[in-house]
């Protein structure tokens, strides 16, 4: 069973193909996002980001789950030299470290509900369980510069997958270091991470290509990852697999 809904900003997918299943066990996947999506969305003025950002709530009134990405940011600050901060001109943004974080929540909700086989995809962030048929998933990376080409096919189970680029997006990462410089990316590159599991592809901390390496490794913890790139129609990369 397979379905789609626009949350968070995004399209989210989340497909179970183990048998007996059930739309409340997919339903029940979605509500969870909408929840992740009313406490952390600086789009909403409701949300509990956006309230302790007007300075409306004091540290002892947070929510569990923000005390967790509170600290988890703070600690990949530290891990990143400072490469990662949620802080951006005065405003706490947790997005990006939210979004591997929940799909992270989620796929653990699937399995203690008793879920072995699915694939949870929001906004091309994936987090697979299983099998499919028997045999791995399968999941493309999309050429940034001829959309309907795939540059490589992964067959994965139990890894996470998370891509950030440009292409979509536009120009939207930032040095906090220099936060009134821009970086310069090409028009359509991007950069894909493969790790199990998901909470280890900080994908929004990519700053470019010599800060690779450097910035996964500090949060790759024992799990191996390996790191595909492209910054020019006719150069495709591949890293050769890490870890810390």
């Amino acid at each position: 069973m397979k379905q789609l809904q626009l949350l968070m900003g995004m399209p989210i997918t989340v497909e179970i193909v183990d048998p007996n299943v059930t739309e409340d066990a997919i339903e029940n996947v979605f509500a969870y996002f909408s929840h992740v999506d009313d406490t952390f969305s600086t789009y909403k003025e409701h949300s509990e980001i956006s309230k302790i950002n007007r300075g409306e709530l004091c540290e002892e009134e947070y929510s569990d789950d923000m005390k967790t990405i509170l600290a988890l940011s703070e600690q990949t600050k530290q891990e990143t030299q400072g490469y990662f901060d949620i802080q951006h001109n005065g405003i706490a943004d947790p997005s990006g470290i939210v979004k591997g974080w929940a799909i992270l929540k989620a796929a653990q909700m699937l399995q203690e509900a008793g879920w072995s086989n699915f694939y949870i995809d929001a906004g091309g962030d994936i987090q697979v369980s299983g099998t499919k048929g028997g045999n791995p998933w399968r999941i493309g990376i999309r050429n940034p510069f001829n959309r309907r080409e795939n540059v490589k096919v992964l067959t994965i189970t139990d890894k996470g997958i998370a891509t950030s680029g440009t292409a979509i997006r536009g120009q939207h990462i930032y040095d906090p270091h220099r936060p009134h410089t821009p970086l310069v990316f090409s028009a359509s590159s991007f950069f894909t991470i493969l790790a199990a599991p998901l909470n280890h592809i900080p994908c929004a901390y990519l700053l470019g290509c010599k800060f690779v390496t450097r910035i996964y490794l500090c949060s790759a913890n024992q799990h191996r990852i390996n790191i595909y790139y492209c910054t020019h129609p006719c150069a495709y990369h591949r890293s050769h697999s890490i870890s810390k």
